[in-house]
């Protein structure tokens, strides 16, 4: 049975004109069909890799106390920790913990007319239990980041489009964002729900597992497993793509299932997205990909918008209700009013 999950060579990229046209065709294709792939010639090296799978660890070791200085209902920005049960999918709590983390930018004043995604913009919170974490997770954070802009401009070329197409929209203020996680085993949950069913809201998402599974892909009604591959990367198209394609590329449904009991994963996501300010164009398309494209998905409980400050907004109130009931108060009793 041929593998689901195709694997692709980055540095098919540098390996001439037709390599190249090839890997652009394995490009688009895999994200058409299933949304996910292996990413292996990313020029990421195993000590680099091992390096922030270690920091990862050495944090979520600490005292709880060291984790909860740093709890994410402290910032309006959703930076900082979340413990096991705390993030919400669909409604439902995941079992995980993790530290989020952007881009270490300042505040923006706030007052009248200015819009509420501004206040998504400003700085991290750092265990001061660990200093040498900010730089490990700043050096992946910068090394993921070349990779999703040779990837995202891959994307342009294979839908016959500018290999700049996406500049005008991240460059200069790009609004990727990571996060260390940690799976603990099923005896120590209260259910199998790592993370629920989701897609990703940027443009790409670059992800680093440990040897442990747990990632699995929505494909042809079934839950397929995305299990490690050493020295690779998991990668999958989030949802503005797919507004930029027109849905001729589409986000995936994808899940994390708890490990088994005593045994704990360990990942790093990182997702690349663009600017707050942002707004989405629609590509114009060569007439074969465009009769193909279908339009984005239409969810209503999930609509998707242009805006880019306004869709992440949206999701990161939807995931962290405590911080949006301490921080966003305002917009809640907007809405309540509104509905």
């Amino acid at each position: 049975m041929p593998r689901i999950i195709p694997v692709l060579d980055l540095d098919r990229l540098e390996q001439g004109a037709s390599e190249l046209r090839t890997f652009l065709f394995d490009l688009r294709t895999a994200a058409r069909d299933v949304g996910f792939f292996y990413l292996s010639g990313h020029g990421i090296t195993q000590p680099e890799i091992d390096a922030v799978l270690d920091a990862a660890r050495r944090f979520f070791a600490l005292p709880e106390a060291d984790k909860l200085a740093i709890e994410m209902v402290k910032s309006p920005q959703f930076r900082g920790y979340t413990r096991a049960g705390g993030e919400l999918t669909r409604g439902k709590a995941d079992w995980r913990e993790q530290l989020d983390i952007g881009v270490e930018r300042t505040t923006i004043s706030q007052g009248p007319g200015v819009p509420a995604w501004t206040r998504l913009q400003g700085p991290n919170q750092w265990p001061a239990a660990l200093p040498d974490l900010k730089p490990a997770l700043l050096a992946w954070q910068a090394k993921a980041t070349d990779v999703a802009i040779r990837l995202l401009k891959a994307f342009a070329l294979s839908l016959d489009q500018p290999e700049d197409a996406f500049d005008p929209i991240y460059s200069s203020e790009p609004n990727h964002r990571m996060k260390i996680v940690r799976y603990p085993g099923r005896d120590a949950t209260g259910g199998d729900q790592g993370v629920g069913a989701h897609k990703d809201g940027g443009f790409l998402t670059l992800l680093l597992q440990d040897e442990n599974k747990g990632l699995q892909v929505e494909y042809d009604g079934s839950w397929v497993d995305v299990d490690p591959i050493p020295r690779t990367l998991v990668v999958n198209i989030g949802e503005l793509l797919e507004l930029a394609s027109n849905g001729y590329l589409r986000a995936t449904v994808h899940r994390v299932v708890t490990p088994p009991a005593g045994v704990e994963r360990i990942s790093v996501p990182f997702f690349f997205s663009a600017r707050l300010d942002a707004t989405i164009p629609l590509l114009d398309l060569p007439g074969e990909l465009a009769e193909e494209a279908r339009g984005p998905a239409s969810d209503p409980d999930n609509p998707l918008f242009r805006d880019v400050g306004t869709n992440v907004l949206k999701s990161r109130l939807r995931s962290h209700p405590d911080v949006a009931r301490r921080h966003y108060a305002d917009l809640l009793e907007k809405v309540a009013a509104a509905s």
